[in-house]
């Protein structure tokens, strides 16, 4: 739930980047932090977003689930026709109008921008020319959504489809938690945790049952497997492109993960990657020591390798994100015999196979390699 080492300031961010109509004069000490909970502790919330040397140090993500469905909706009516839009770049530009406020007038401003793209009437480079901080709002967006909306192939229902899938487009991201299993939650980032030490909550908590599977939001590879004092029995998958780095703590005691995950592994979104528990605080492993059993997942952002772990890490609030996620489930079926459930409709998801591609032909390239002579 919570992460790791005390926190410590940064210091004065050089650069803040504000709505075009505020004048940013001081910018908060941001609190960074170590590893915890979930092998990391970062910043707090902050309303500054930040540049320095060359890549981005701090988002604050502001998107609500209001303003997520409409670009969404928009990006999906509008796909295939003369004039696309594209979701990011949408809340991007709605961001640099609104100073990453997204009230009814910004929803407003969404619309009308919308309407404008969708007529031919402007394109995106024209409506942004003179928004000075687009461009960050852009990169930003992008690290943090930029993998959910695209083309993918889905098993067909029936035998009349031609290879037995169908061609989608819109959400390939799923929701967390399997379909039809009872859950509750509530917006409790930032929250006051005290084990081991005071600090803040950087995830989102979904309480649920014991055993309720959990399925993998985007699709990725598996970057980090097994106890944390903090976060229990827990999973870190990054995404293909690398700026996003998904984490899922509290697994169940005993039988935490599906059935042959393992680091380096390949996960297709939706995949089942585990099952919820109260797994956690408690340096020896596989301990019960959460009181109330839910799934921690939270989003860890990543424009340069430096951030991955440390002081300067990025972790944004995914509740308005998880209810946006709810639109596109997963269902999973028990496999007879075993604690193991599995998705009932599979997915093909290009991500997917670029990366088995590339690692393929960089695996035959190293064999096929002639070591070097020795005189």
């Amino acid at each position: 739930m919570d992460r790791g080492d005390k926190n410590k300031y940064l210091g004065w961010l050089r650069k803040g980047i504000m709505a075009e109509c505020v004048l940013v004069t001081a910018v908060a000490a941001l609190v960074m932090g170590g590893r915890g909970e979930e092998d990391a502790q970062t910043s707090l919330s902050n309303n500054t977003l930040a540049i320095e040397d060359d890549y981005i140090k701090w988002v604050d993500f502001t998107v609500t689930y209001e303003a997520l469905c409409k670009a969404y909706e928009w990006d999906v009516e509008t796909h295939g026709s003369e004039y696309e839009i594209d979701w990011v770049e949408l809340l991007a530009y709605t961001a640099a109008k609104t100073g990453g406020e997204f009230d009814k007038s910004a929803l407003k401003t969404l619309d009308k921008a919308a309407e404008k793209l969708s007529e031919g009437e402007k394109t995106i480079q024209e409506l942004t020319e003179d928004l000075k901080y687009y461009s960050y709002y852009k990169e930003a967006y992008d690290a943090a959504i930029g993998g959910l909306v695209g083309e993918y192939k889905e098993e067909a229902r029936d035998a009349s489809a031609e290879g037995g899938y169908v061609e989608r487009y819109g959400l390939k991201g799923y929701f967390p938690l399997a379909r039809g299993f009872d859950y509750t939650h509530y917006d409790d980032f930032g929250a006051g945790r005290s084990y081991g030490y005071q600090r803040k909550h950087l995830g989102h908590d979904m309480m649920g049952l014991v055993g309720t599977p959990i399925m993998a939001i985007e699709s990725g590879v598996v970057e980090a497997l097994g106890w944390n004092q903090y976060g229990g029995w827990r999973i870190g998958i990054r995404s293909f492109d690398g700026k996003r780095y998904y984490y899922y703590a509290h697994l169940r005691q005993n039988y935490p993960y599906a059935e042959g995950l393992e680091e380096g592994s390949v996960v297709t979104a939706g995949d089942v990657i585990g099952y919820m528990g109260h797994t956690g605080y408690s340096t020896t492993e596989n301990v019960n020591n959460i009181k109330i059993v839910h799934l921690h997942w939270g989003l860890q952002l990543i424009f340069d390798e430096s951030q991955k772990e440390g002081n300067n890490e990025i972790w944004i609030d995914v509740y308005p994100l998880t209810r946006f996620l709810a639109k596109h489930t997963q269902a999973a079926v028990k496999v007879e015999g075993t604690k193991e459930w599995r998705r009932t409709v599979d997915i093909v998801d290009p991500e997917v196979e670029e990366y088995e591609a590339g690692h393929k032909a960089q695996k035959e390239d190293d064999e096929n390699r002639v070591p070097e002579q020795t005189q």
